[in-house]
């Protein structure tokens, strides 16, 4: 992925555990480039149970799906990103091995896909995306897995191709980006948003506008490791084991109860991704 290898830099200090265990719905422990079972064992002793792995290319899908073979705490997503599908990597024989990958038993998504038009820019990147999106909305549907949506600068066009297709059964908004309307959108159409650390930084008040519209039987929460990292470290490497700082400023925008909340995401995990 052209996003980078990892991030530099001390890794945070653990936050303060939560007392009801949840998942991080998207992280990239391929990425992140650190020993799984350290990561895992970090994730654990502050409460986060199980992670979702999720590939944005062949190699990656079939990574992420190996090590969820491997671990129960690990669950994978499979697919190929919308940057590279602006490239023209979602092929006829690229998507026959993410179907392929999305029927084995630990795969639970399809994802990360949608569209991304803050990277990929012109005509024929953008049709490339829809067209690759479009074929892993049917994926989804034929295997019966969740879609793990990937929307950047394109939240109209993302909407549109879930309507025009028939979204699947369950369907996530991974590192929610819109505001109240999209949040309501979502709302609307049974469609869970998974919030990452930017719900923390203080310039995104119309995304805690959306975290306060969201229904709490729809909330996620993530890191999108090793990227995102929340506040207080912004900068600084993301991993699975700071989740709580993310759910403590969940709880706060929604004026929640922290364990209330966490119990919601917790039995959210399970529905969306069919756990």
């Amino acid at each position: 992925m052209s996003r980078g290898a990892g991030r530099t830099g001390e890794a945070p200090p653990a936050p303060e555990p939560l007392a009801v265990e949840v998942l991080d719905s998207h992280a990239h422990l391929d990425i992140m480039g650190v020993d799984v079972d350290e990561a895992l064992a970090a994730a654990r002793a502050v409460g986060i149970g199980t992670v979702v792995q999720v590939g944005v290319d062949v190699p990656s899908s079939r990574w992420s799906a190996e090590l969820a073979a491997r671990y129960d705490a690990v669950h994978a997503a499979v697919a190929l990103h919308p940057n590279e599908a602006g490239r023209g990597a979602a092929t006829d024989e690229a998507l026959r091995e993410i179907e392929a990958l999305a029927a084995l038993p630990a795969v639970k998504a399809v994802g990360e896909t949608g569209l991304d038009f803050y990277r990929t820019e012109g005509e024929d990147g953008h049709r490339l995306q829809e067209e690759s999106f479009r074929a892993h909305i049917a994926i989804a549907k034929r295997t019966g897995t969740a879609l793990v949506i990937h929307d950047r600068d394109a939240h109209d066009d993302v909407v549109r191709l879930l309507l025009d297709e028939g979204a699947p059964d369950r369907v996530v908004f991974h590192c929610f980006s819109g505001e109240a309307a999209l949040a309501r959108t979502c709302a609307e159409h049974g469609w869970f948003m998974s919030f990452a650390g930017p719900v923390t930084f203080k310039a995104n008040d119309g995304l805690r506008e959306a975290a306060v519209v969201a229904p709490v039987d729809l909330l996620l929460v993530e890191t999108d490791a090793p990227f995102l990292t929340p506040m207080p470290f912004r900068g600084r490497p993301n991993a699975p084991y700071l989740v709580p700082l993310t759910v403590r400023s969940l709880a706060e925008t929604k004026a929640m109860d922290l364990d209330a909340l966490c119990t919601a995401i917790a039995a959210n995990g399970v529905r969306a991704f069919a756990l």
